[in-house]
């Protein structure tokens, strides 16, 4: 039998290995699609965001356009649920030094988020909203400003001094000399509101939000914008979190077009 030449050898050998190799390829990728125990965490079928379970403090206010937010954020996120667990923003705080369990926290001023440094990464404003006057309906006592809170037969409810609501109130109050001796100071804001809502109280200063979430069950009287206060919602993920990925991801989305404009439609104004 004749020898082949040195060079065909060489090619033939080659050619082997390649087809070798092309075998083996898949091979070892179905090894590597395995649970080996050390897979990164699931992700959405987005393919962006990890799907995880979100635990998320927000402030009283925010109770009824978060719910319509979250089951937005998981419809278009499958995979992922978002909890809230609301509150005044005082009483969320408190959990969060306490190292509550949760992935992000969203409050109703920049005080509350700004003592909370050391436990959160940087905080971006999603939203602002303003004070109205909550009244019965019709508004049986015939208030018209913010003067007329002082007429002691008006019994008034004002959030806490400790509850940004609270602090808000007192701010416009002082601005304009304004005294006056609410009958009670409660938790949260929406704690307020349901005050005038059950008849009783004849008025709160409320998130204007909140009274238009209430509308039919009392009126609101707008307060002049030289006479309010601006309430600023800064939002921020918990550095304590086990769910960094997809936490940061939620509050980006709270900037996004869609989640501003469920926000804008429930009264709330533009970061």
């Amino acid at each position: 039998m004749p020898l082949r030449p040195t060079g065909f050898l060489r090619r033939h050998r080659a050619a082997t290995s390649i087809a070798v190799g092309s075998l083996l390829l898949p091979a070892l990728a179905a090894c590597g699609s395995g649970d080996t125990g050390s897979a990164s965490p699931s992700a959405s079928t987005s393919g962006e965001v990890p799907a995880a379970k979100l635990t998320v403090l927000a402030a009283a206010s925010l109770t009824d356009v978060f719910k319509q937010a979250g089951a937005a954020y998981e419809k278009e996120h499958p995979g992922t649920k978002v909890t809230f667990s609301f509150a005044g923003s005082q009483e969320l705080a408190a959990q969060v030094k306490q190292g509550a369990p949760a992935d992000a926290l969203v409050t109703a001023d920049t005080k509350t988020m700004d003592g909370l440094k050391d436990q959160t990464n940087d905080p971006t404003v999603i939203a602002k909203n303003r004070l109205v006057i909550a009244t019965a309906p019709g508004n049986p006592h015939k208030i018209g400003s913010l003067k007329d809170l002082a007429d002691t037969k008006i019994k008034v409810v004002l959030a806490a001094p400790e509850v940004p609501a609270g602090r808000y109130s007192k701010e416009v109050l002082d601005k304009q000399g304004i005294k006056v001796t609410p009958v009670s100071q409660e938790p949260n804001v929406r704690a307020a509101l349901s005050k005038v809502e059950l008849g009783e109280a004849d008025a709160a200063l409320v998130y204007k939000t909140d009274a238009e979430a209430s509308k039919g069950k009392v009126d609101a009287v707008e307060i002049p914008d030289d006479q309010n206060a601006i309430a600023s919602y800064p939002a921020a993920t918990l550095k304590a979190t086990k769910n960094t990925a997809a936490a940061d991801a939620f509050v980006k989305w709270l900037s996004s077009a869609q989640a501003q404009q469920i926000l804008q439609q429930a009264g709330f104004q533009q970061p």
